[in-house]
């Protein structure tokens, strides 16, 4: 099975699916958390996702993204968006880093997920 990890020490949680099918590698957010799954995981089988690393994810196309810049998961599209976006009911904020840049013509952006981001004064 391939997988979209670039890089990390890859921490996990076990998690039962109570909707629809999982593909390996979809993203799956669990609270606060925005995790990947590491297997396909069936309607109300369990499985599990990844919490921690750098991973090659969807972007949403529009949006110009610097490395280091904090990104949302945009839970209506399924796609990371930058940091100008403007946060919607469900999105998940201030804890993924883009790794590199994404220009507008780029589908995917490679993401660190569930990070402590510093400050800048």
């Amino acid at each position: 099975m391939a997988t979209n990890l670039i890089q990390a020490d890859v921490s996990r949680i076990k998690y039962t699916n109570a909707g629809s099918a999982i593909a390996a590698n979809d993203v799956v957010i669990v609270e606060n958390l925005v995790c990947v799954a590491l297997v396909d995981i069936a309607t109300n089988a369990t499985g599990d996702l990844a919490t921690s690393g750098v991973w090659e994810l969807p972007k949403v196309t529009a949006a110009n993204i610097t490395a280091g810049q904090m990104v949302m998961w945009d839970v209506s599209v399924g796609k990371f968006d930058d940091s100008l976006a403007a946060p919607a009911t469900g999105d998940v904020t201030d804890n993924c880093v883009a790794w590199e840049d994404a220009g507008t013509s780029a589908t995917t952006v490679k993401v660190a997920i569930n990070v402590p981001v510093g400050t800048v004064a």
